[in-house]
């Protein structure tokens, strides 16, 4: 139910922690048998936040990995959701030193791909997209004219599942067991 009321308000509040705790909060007024209380709605609440304010993890050689890919190629990071959130989050991270440039959009779709492509003067026959959604990173960027590397993830959030499109000719699709793989591809 969480899932169904999530894609519910995203489309409300976009995403980011403001809708996480909204569907969380949603969710228990669905599946409660009683009222939630204000000290019930601040506790549920809390839980968001403590999602929230979770140590930061880096998947095993992602530093090493885009310290590689950086002095060979112009990396741009491109990111979903609320702004101060994201920021935040590649602040955090300790990765931002290795990206020429971060956008942070709305949401991830074939539109925005093609507006970045121009915005950053990208040849699309040489532009890769890396990532482990299908629904928010390769299909998108495929349709954008872009090729895609697709680095799965077993907890890879579920909203952004979805079958994997083929590259239409002459635009690859490559995948990857590890994010690490991507030193020997370029």
């Amino acid at each position: 139910m969480l899932n169904d009321v999530e894609r519910e308000c995203i489309v409300k509040h976009g995403y980011g922690l403001h809708s996480f705790s909204h569907a969380l909060v949603d969710t228990f007024e669905r599946l409660s048998v009683r009222p939630v209380t204000p000290e019930l709605h601040a506790q549920i609440t809390s839980f968001a936040h403590a999602v929230a304010d979770h140590p930061m993890e880096l998947l095993p050689e992602i530093p090493q990995t885009l310290q590689y890919l950086s002095t060979r190629h112009r990396l741009i990071l491109v990111t979903k959701g609320a702004i101060p959130e994201q920021s935040g989050k590649v602040e955090r991270s300790g990765l931002k030193e290795y990206f020429a440039a971060t956008e942070i959009v709305a949401e991830k779709d074939s539109a925005v791909y093609h507006a970045l492509v121009e915005k950053h003067s990208l040849a699309r026959d040489s532009t890769w997209m890396v990532g482990n959604s299908p629904k928010s990173d390769i299909n998108p960027a495929l349709a954008a004219g872009l090729h895609a590397v697709f680095v799965p993830h077993g907890d890879t959030w579920i909203l952004e599942h979805e079958e994997v499109n083929a590259a239409p000719p002459p635009q690859r699709l490559l995948i990857v067991g590890r994010f690490a793989e991507l030193q020997e591809h370029f």
